[in-house]
């Protein structure tokens, strides 16, 4: 299976990174582990604007999708500017309710998601773990467990994370919306295009942080002599890189196999979502050791990306999963 993002594909791209550029996205992002979401929402408004939750919405419900390739691209962006929130949640959440076949729970969420007003989380413990992202911050949190899916009333305290960003909660009972092996199904989906979009953000994040890191090293000397002329540091930017493109193809053709319902979309989607993940986690320990003391430092920018690479590896399919699921017969 031979892609090439054609000439929407790159304006898509194109547009969402200036508008990123422009804002201040690390300043969104410092707020909302702060618990302000008021910047984080107002992003999430002019990203609505461009198109972007629509792509994950069908048409009936005010959407333009479900259109994986171009929420893959999309996707890229969001986690090469570290954008904070429920996003990837958001657009899964919107593929279980379209999956789901409840056409009033769709009608009542798909076209606020689609428009921006709604920020969704989704708890589904059996592909995603216990908690739930950003349930102080969400509209509503829709939890899976089994056959069941409900509508939690609340979330517990904001456990720790790696990423203080990333605030996960418990959450805490909640009304039955549906029940039935559909559940299920549409889970199963629906996780599917979560680790479609974790794995797309794991790319943009480690490309941001292989540009920062090759920036860093052009200015920075040692011993009078800057040290990207080090041959040592050159080879550890190549292998970076060729990591990150080598798992570029590997998001193209799991969007394109989402996309045609092929019974391999989720191999290729695990594949996409390991390869990304660590490349993008190689990124990190690279950013941090070239840039030295100063990597460590929780208000250098650079804390928000490499922060977000091990959570991000491991959300909606941690490693060891993604390897097994490849591997299966």
């Amino acid at each position: 299976m031979r892609f090439l993002p054609d000439a929407e594909h790159r304006e898509l791209a194109r547009t969402l990174d200036g508008l990123l550029a422009s804002a201040d996205t690390p300043g969104a992002a410092r707020a909302w582990a702060a618990g302000d979401h008021a910047p984080g929402r107002a992003l999430w408004s002019r990203l609505a604007e461009t198109g972007v939750f629509a792509l994950a919405v069908p048409e009936p419900y005010e959407g333009m999708g479900p259109l994986p390739v171009e929420l893959a691209l999309s996707f890229v962006e969001l986690g090469r500017h570290a954008v904070p929130g429920p996003v990837v949640e958001t657009v899964a959440a919107a593929a279980l309710l379209d999956r789901l076949g409840d056409a009033g729970a769709a009608a009542a969420w798909l076209p606020r998601v689609a428009a921006g007003k709604a920020v969704l989380s989704l708890c589904a413990p059996e592909h995603g773990g216990p908690y739930a992202l950003d349930a102080d911050a969400a509209d509503a949190v829709l939890v899976v467990d089994g056959d069941v899916l409900r509508l939690a009333e609340g979330a517990g305290p904001v456990q720790p994370s790696a990423d203080p960003v990333r605030r996960l909660a418990r959450p805490l009972g909640g009304t039955v919306l549906a029940r039935g092996p559909e559940v299920a199904r549409a889970a199963g989906h629906a996780a599917g295009v979560a680790a479609l979009a974790t794995a797309a953000q794991s790319l943009g994040l480690g490309l941001a942080l292989l540009d920062r890191t090759v920036s860093y090293v052009r200015q920075r000397t040692q011993f009078g002599v800057v040290i990207g002329s080090f041959q040592a540091v050159k080879h550890r930017l190549a292998d970076g890189l060729v990591a990150l493109e080598f798992a570029r193809p590997l998001l193209y053709a799991a969007a394109l196999a989402l996309a045609a319902g092929s019974d391999a979309a989720p191999r290729e989607i695990a594949a996409a979502k390991v390869t990304a993940g660590e490349a993008a986690h190689a990124a990190a320990r690279t950013a941090l050791q070239l840039h030295g003391a100063v990597g460590y430092t929780a208000e250098l920018d650079l804390s928000l990306w490499i922060r977000k690479a091990r959570p991000l590896r491991d959300a909606w399919g941690t490693p060891a999963a993604c390897r097994a699921r490849v591997l299966a017969p």
